[in-house]
């Protein structure tokens, strides 16, 4: 039966010289990802160049850079896709000799789905049998985040739209019993009201699971994560703790008054869900907390036409 991570094999205690009894022994605590001056070449190309970072067990780390920066080369090497020099280990197991063990504890969202011939609930069935988790978990994950599961059943995975494909992707990731997540872009194609969601969900496995989550831009996952680490040209540039001063499960509540009404922004707003309470120029809504970034962008495409705005924090 393979180990579950969290634990380790060899003795789980060690002295603990500031404790403030003496001779209290404390648990070993050790990062859950950790890599060790790794390095990786391309026909004489240094794509990866001394690496070294340790991750912990709740950490939320959002991985950036541009393009050719080594961010996808860094999450393959991680997921034992690529040979490399230098050590790559989760919870202290190599994930090239350790494939099946590793790989079965980890939820991982590409950036670009695969073309999959293979129907809907066949691939969900093979995905719950890889990690053996229940069919019925990953549909209602995907339901929550608004996926007709039960329409789209017998359809091919590569028939779906970009959203429906995101949507499932995620339900896979995050059906199975994962302490690392690991994810490329996973709310690119998500609408706001599907994003909410998927933030509920992250926020529901913050305190034990380890998520990395690659981005090109900073402000897409600025606010899902609690430390940033940037490479280019192969190094880390830039690794910084951030503080964690929104929930991901955060809700904020929104009021706009608008001088007029603009069909424009009526639409735009419908999108984030929000309600019209009276012939267009006063809207209400809830905007979840990690996404508020994105909505101020969108509302200031239109900031000459507003008369009023207010966000505070929803009450539970």
């Amino acid at each position: 039966m393979p180990r579950r991570f969290g634990g380790t094999p060899e003795s789980p205690f060690k002295f603990d010289p500031d404790s403030a009894r003496p001779g209290f022994y404390a648990p070993i605590i050790r990062p859950m990802i950790r890599f060790q001056n790794v390095a990786k070449t391309f026909r004489r190309a240094r794509v990866l160049d001394g690496i070294n970072l340790e991750i912990g067990l709740g950490e939320r780390v959002a991985l950036i850079g541009s393009n050719g920066a080594g961010k996808t080369t860094l999450i393959r090497c991680l997921l034992g896709e690529y040979t490399h020099d230098g050590e790559v280990a989760i919870d202290g197991l190599d994930p090239r000799t350790n494939r099946t063990t590793v790989l079965g504890n980890i939820g991982f969202v590409p950036q670009l789905p695969p073309p999959l011939k293979m129907p809907v609930g066949q691939l969900i069935d093979f995905s719950a049998s890889l990690c053996g988790t229940d069919p019925q978990h990953i549909k209602g994950i995907a339901q929550r985040l608004g996926l007709d599961v039960d329409a789209v059943l017998s359809r091919q995975f590569v028939r779906l739209s970009g959203g429906m494909k995101q949507k499932l992707l995620i339900a896979v990731a995050l059906g199975r019993d994962a302490t690392v997540l690991v994810m490329d872009e996973p709310a690119a194609n998500l609408d706001p009201e599907a994003r909410k969601i998927f933030f509920e969900l992250l926020a529901e496995r913050q305190h034990n699971t380890t998520m990395i989550i690659s981005s090109h831009r900073l402000n897409e996952v600025s606010t899902l994560v609690n430390r940033v680490v940037e490479l280019d040209l192969g190094k880390v540039v830039l690794d910084d703790k951030v503080a964690d001063d929104v929930s991901l499960a955060g809700i904020l509540a929104c009021r706009i008054v608008v001088k007029r009404a603009e069909p424009a922004f009526a639409k735009a707003l419908g999108a984030w869900n929000f309600v019209d309470q009276g012939d267009g120029l006063v809207w209400e809504g809830t905007v979840s907390g990690p996404d508020r970034l994105r909505f101020h962008g969108m509302v200031a495409r239109y900031i000459a036409l507003i008369s009023d705005i207010s966000l505070n924090e929803a009450a539970n």
